[in-house]
């Protein structure tokens, strides 16, 4: 299912929203036990994962480059960087993001569906030590038992930890 397609499938779990609280779009995705939530407007597509070209010298989360439709796209394991184990399978995928005038594909180990958050579904994150700096959690969405942990993913891919914006 392309991203377009996603955008515009209807949610399997709609939050009700307040007129007066905006709702916003998330893509949720899983890495390891955990799953994620993403602003759906930084998602340009979900590729299925194919092996990258290795770069000499990267960081071993970087897993190398793709071409996309004449267009090279760093990849990296989200897993990896976050301190998990990767394993390949037929469930992997590749979000490709359009963060900063950039394009940039993260690999993930699935990815669930778009759900649409009120503000009222929307907490703080809690001040504990994590492996995602705590200034790349915008807060935790809740959604009936489910629980996403909201990414600013354009803060985390311009960190110089991820080292691919100058």
């Amino acid at each position: 299912m392309s991203s377009t397609e996603l955008a515009h499938a209807p949610s399997t779990a709609l939050v009700a929203t307040e007129a007066a609280s905006p709702a916003r779009q998330c893509l949720t995705f899983r890495v390891g036990g955990e799953e994620y939530g993403i602003d759906i407007l930084k998602v340009q597509e979900i590729r299925s994962y194919e092996a990258p070209t290795r770069i000499a010298n990267a960081p071993a989360f970087v897993k190398g480059v793709v071409n996309l439709r004449g267009v090279i796209v760093p990849i990296v394991d989200l897993r990896l960087r976050l301190g998990q184990t990767a394993e390949y399978n037929g469930f992997t995928v590749v979000i490709v993001l359009n963060v900063l005038g950039r394009v940039v594909g993260i690999v993930v180990d699935s990815v669930s569906d778009v759900l649409e958050l009120g503000a009222d579904a929307v907490k703080p994150p809690p001040e504990i030590g994590s492996a995602i700096d705590a200034r790349f959690i915008t807060g935790l969405g809740k959604i009936a038992e489910r629980m996403l942990i909201l990414l600013d993913i354009e803060g985390m891919v311009a960190s110089p930890d991820f080292g691919l914006v100058d």
